[in-house]
């Protein structure tokens, strides 16, 4: 009955199908903690062409600093930019603590009938020591107030995995459960024979490639929800066409290359202690592709903090991208 009653809620909110390629969008600033709309806007309608899903705040729009006046301050840029993007938008509630996300389902009530929103996505709670009861039981209050709802795997901050078991028997008991996302790069779930009952599948993971992780290539994920989208969505977007057209090779030379210049760009910021490494490798690539040769001149781009990334990011990734990938300016 749930993969019944998934499938009917899925085409009901994605009338077009479950996209493909998501992104978990960048977050512009135009002063410390005040986000930028122009910018938002003129992304989102970059992006629109290729990416028709996206997570508002994700890690990579820096999500994890923001609290709920910050995150209701870009909700209320986003939505409207979306909807006139005709992109779909699920609400990131980044807490792990289930009381916490509970109480900020309640107050994400008014966005739930808004035309661009298409549901929720949260975390486990946080805790290496949690067993899988305890996280099921927590996901089950969550999934219980029957919004649509993406899980996300993300031990890097939770500390703790969900199992292919607990997934599939948290898709067995909720049809509002739509989504799996997995950003482990293990993909124990995704790669595990387990029946989900429908849950779509979409891979977070910047490691290892992109092409062969496909359905239409032999893999296990319907799609991706990948950083990296904010900057490469029509290559990304490109490598999902060859795969589904038959044309596996150029699919994963495509890949490879991808995967050589995001490995490149995750290494200059490495080191860098504020932010986050997905927000900041983005929005350096970002840069460089809206500035070309210019954007060593450009002032850096700013995090939530209010602080700039270092101009020696910017130098360095625009000498990587002259050296090796000159189609991105």
């Amino acid at each position: 009955m749930s993969a019944a009653e998934r499938y009917a809620l899925q085409q009901s909110v994605f009338p077009g199908g479950v996209p493909r390629l998501w992104c978990p969008i960048l977050t512009h600033f135009k002063a410390a903690r005040e986000p930028d709309p122009d910018r938002i806007a003129e992304h989102l309608a970059q992006l629109s062409p290729f990416v028709k899903g996206i997570l508002v705040p994700g890690s990579t729009g820096e999500g994890w600093e923001m609290n709920d006046g910050d995150v209701r301050r870009l909700l209320e840029i986003v939505l409207p930019a979306a909807e006139s993007a005709g992109v779909k938008v699920l609400l990131g509630i980044l807490k792990t603590d289930v009381a916490q996300v509970l109480a900020a389902l309640d107050g994400l009530d008014d966005c739930y009938q808004h035309l661009a929103v298409v549901g929720v996505t949260v975390c486990p709670p946080r805790g290496a020591e949690l067993s899988q009861l305890q996280i099921a039981d927590a996901l089950r209050k969550v999934l219980s107030h029957g919004v649509p709802t993406a899980l996300y795997q993300l031990p890097q901050v939770t500390q703790n995995e969900m199992s292919p078991e607990t997934v599939a028997m948290l898709a067995g008991e909720f049809p509002n459960f739509i989504l799996f996302k997995d950003t482990s790069g293990l993909d124990k779930v995704a790669q595990s024979e387990h029946d989900f009952a429908g849950v779509n599948f979409v891979r977070g993971s910047e490691q290892g490639g992109y092409a062969k992780w496909t359905r239409a290539a032999g893999g296990p994920y319907d799609g991706f929800l990948l950083s990296t989208a904010n900057v490469l969505a029509p290559e990304l977007s490109r490598v999902l066409h060859l795969v589904e057209a038959g044309d596996l090779q150029g699919a994963e030379k495509l890949s490879a290359e991808l995967e050589s210049l995001v490995s490149s760009m995750f290494a200059i910021v490495k080191d860098f202690s504020v932010g986050n490494a997905f927000a900041n490798a983005n929005k350096v690539m970002y840069h460089v592709r809206t500035y070309g040769q210019s954007a060593v001149k450009r002032p850096p781009p700013m995090l939530n903090s209010g602080e700039r990334l270092p101009s020696e990011f910017i130098e360095r990734a625009l000498a990587v991208v002259n050296a090796k990938f000159q189609w991105m300016l």
